[in-house]
This record gives structure tokens, C-alpha cells and sequence, in this order.
């Protein structure tokens, strides 16, 4: 009985890094310009991969990333 719920709790940190990385990629995707069902769509399909694509991935000229720089706020 352990072993099943080792198991599981493994299962569920996987979960939720999978999901993280869903979330971060649509959030990295918006900026870039490409819009949030694209990232989401990589972070989903690729995990932790699509993240690290589409931080590689060059921004549109006309998105957010490339106005206010990779983070968003403070003064500049």
C-alpha cells in the first residue's frame, strides 16, 4: 500500500509541474505576441520543452515582449 501511495504523490507533483509549465508558456506566448491558446497548446503538448521553446522563439515587432522587455511593470 506504500508503493501506491508513493506513487501517487509523485503523480501529483508531476501534475502540477505540467500544468505550471502550461500556464507559464501561455503567459511567455501572449507576450510574444502569438497569442495564449498557442503557448497553451506547447506547454501542454511539450511541458517544461515548450517553455524553453518558446522563450527561444523570437517576439513579434509589435508585441508586449519587445515594448516593456520580458517582464512586465516597473519604471523604466
Amino acid at each position: 500500500m506504500t508503493v501506491i501511495a508513493l506513487i501517487g504523490a509523485q503523480a501529483l507533483w508531476l501534475t502540477y509541474v505540467w500544468l505550471l509549465s502550461a500556464i507559464i508558456a501561455a503567459w511567455i506566448s501572449d507576450r510574444k505576441g502569438y497569442g495564449e491558446r498557442a503557448g497553451l497548446a506547447a506547454g501542454l503538448l511539450l511541458s517544461i520543452v515548450g517553455v524553453i521553446a518558446l522563450l527561444v522563439w523570437p517576439a513579434r515587432p509589435d508585441s508586449r515582449w519587445r515594448r516593456e522587455g520580458p517582464f512586465p511593470g516597473g519604471s523604466r
